[in-house]
């Protein structure tokens, strides 16, 4: 709440100074770089405070649980799961969030079979959560030896973290808990006991586990609360009445699905197909650099919630 109010102090504060900068140009002072960088400044402020009224949705406050999984086509998208992964790595360190990656299954050959990271932050929710859905990648394929175009697929799945003020109730009857022994490059990075933990909630179907700490204790907690924060957006998209539930959309990770097209040949391109903003500087979107994407599909949320409203 500070942050809001000394955000929107600090609009009013640059709005004086270009009224003071007009004023001194208009007696003659030459103040166009002074203006020029002040206004720059006033833009980017405005747009942060833009973005802040796009959300209103009680869960958008809440920090993420972000999960991906690559679709068919094994090592190709393994390989493109990777980029997504430190791509959302990447914005959230734009954004100053703090991230933890809670288990990540590598591939045999390259990439990853599955990541889940916990990202925490002002808004992380509300922001990460236009991320839901299928991305598609273009390009000529590095495993391919004669060098041929690939087109691979990987599924990104946002949940709002669950708060311990919301209960979730849980029946360890509907559990069925399995500990393993981590994965891992080798050497001393590899746990010598069954520290992993795989929790499987029976009615659902829904699997999580975490494998990132020694302690099985641990891992067993981190474990819970991505289950919590999965059956939570379950029973959120149940009271929403949406016609396809969060899980049905795992079955058809591939043609006609993708939310985001990023190709990297025969030409660059980002392209959404929501909100049809695009960019050819696929490399600064791979680098973490969504908000232009992200901000697009808020502002579309948000006319959808309003003509829903007035229906």
């Amino acid at each position: 709440m500070e942050r809001i109010v000394q955000s929107v102090a600090g609009l009013y504060g640059q709005k004086e100074e270009l009224e003071t900068l007009l004023e001194l140009a208009k007696e003659g002072e030459n103040v166009d770089r002074d203006f020029d960088l002040s206004l720059s400044a006033f833009g980017k402020r405005l747009g942060e405070a833009e973005l802040q009224t796009l959300f209103f949705e009680a869960d958008d406050a809440r920090n993420a649980i972000l999960t991906i999984h690559p679709g068919a086509g094994g090592t190709e998208s393994q390989d493109w799961a990777s980029y997504l992964l430190r791509m959302y790595l990447r914005y959230a360190e734009r954004k100053g969030y703090k991230t933890e990656i809670l288990d990540m299954l590598p591939g045999e050959e390259a990439g990853l079979k599955s990541a889940t990271v916990r990202i925490e932050g002002d808004y992380a929710f509300g922001n990460l959560s236009q991320e839901t859905g299928v991305h598609r990648l273009v390009r000529i394929s590095p495993f391919d030896a004669n060098k041929r175009r690939h087109t691979s697929f990987a599924a990104v799945f946002v949940y709002p973290e669950v708060d311990e003020d919301i209960d979730i109730a849980i029946s360890p009857d509907d559990l069925r808990i399995d500990t393993y022994r981590a994965g891992g490059k080798g050497g001393q990075h590899v746990n010598t006991t069954d520290s992993a933990v795989r929790i499987t909630h029976v009615p659902t179907g829904i699997v999580v586990q975490c494998q990132n700490e020694r302690s099985q204790h641990k891992n067993k907690a981190s474990a819970m609360k991505v289950l919590k924060a999965r059956l939570y957006e379950l029973e959120r998209k149940k009271k929403l009445e949406k016609v396809e539930l969060l899980e049905d959309a795992k079955t058809d990770i591939a043609w006609g699905n993708q939310i985001r097209s990023y190709v990297l040949h025969p030409y660059r391109m980002v392209k959404d197909m929501r909100t049809r903003v695009e960019t050819g500087d696929t490399d600064r979107v791979l680098d973490g650099d969504l908000d232009e994407f992200i901000k697009a599909a808020l502002k579309l949320r948000k006319t959808k919630s309003t003509e829903t409203a007035t229906v």
